[in-house]
């Protein structure tokens, strides 16, 4: 009876393993910067003359919104040491209530920066497979660590933002972590090289004073009913390929 039940075991675990590879989807080739903007919540390097601008503009949750409420772009740059993002978020209001930053947080105003450094897909919910950062209009980020807790991972990457009445414009350098980190302990990010693929998106939680958040606007189509799924299946994630 054990050697059967053994067979059955492997079976089931070596199933997990045979699933769909992740269908890439809004591919975005990002040119190579050779010289790292200066991350001061300013659009003057320039690099981020040379580079376009990409809409954040699908409504993944949260009734339809106006353009004079919402609206954001973003702009993609990369060397070895990590990928660098100008984000532009004009809003109305900017709410920040939830003093607690491990509570709640997703109804509180935030950026959302969607990443999965060897583009494999999967669910990553309660695992490191894929990074969910919840960006706090006071620069703390959090996502939920493997004991299915929130933590702070502020280590992975260097923020500012500049706020200029019911603009916000935020300039990052995202170190970007192996699949597999445990997000607890200090690791160093991977290194970047031409042709790797990157699985990204990006979003943001917008609240006008509202217990939570009206909506969850995000920079890739979600196919389906329910859109609100990035935080949990990295399938959904955009691809980025690391150009010249």
């Amino acid at each position: 009876m054990k050697i059967p039940l053994l067979v059955c075991t492997l079976f089931l675990v070596f199933s997990c393993f045979d699933r769909e590879k992740k269908t890439d989807h809004q591919i975005i080739e990002v040119k190579k910067t050779e010289n790292a903007p200066i991350i001061d919540g300013k659009s003057n390097d320039h690099i981020w003359d040379k580079v376009k601008w990409h809409a954040l503009d699908q409504n993944w949750l949260g009734a339809a919104y106006s353009h004079d409420d919402f609206s954001g772009r973003y702009k993609l740059a990369w060397n070895a040491k990590a990928l660098y993002l100008l984000v532009e978020i004009t809003d109305d209001v900017f709410y920040d209530s939830i003093a607690d930053p491990f509570k709640r947080y997703w109804n509180d105003d935030c950026l959302e920066i969607f990443m999965d450094s060897d583009n494999s897909g999967g669910l990553h919910q309660h695992s490191n497979n894929a990074f969910a950062y919840h960006i706090a209009l006071d620069h703390k980020v959090v996502d939920i660590g493997p004991d299915k807790l929130p933590l702070f991972l502020n280590d992975h990457m260097n923020i500012k933002s500049v706020r200029d009445e019911q603009r916000m414009t935020w300039e990052i350098a995202l170190g970007v972590y192996p699949g597999d980190a445990d997000a607890t302990a200090a690791l160093s990010p991977i290194s970047l090289v031409k042709g790797s693929k990157l699985g990204f998106a990006l979003a943001y939680c917008d609240n006008d004073g509202s217990p939570e958040r009206e909506n969850f606007i995000g920079s890739v189509f979600i196919p389906g009913a329910d859109k609100n799924i990035a935080w949990i299946d990295s399938d959904v994630f955009g691809t980025l390929v690391l150009g010249d």
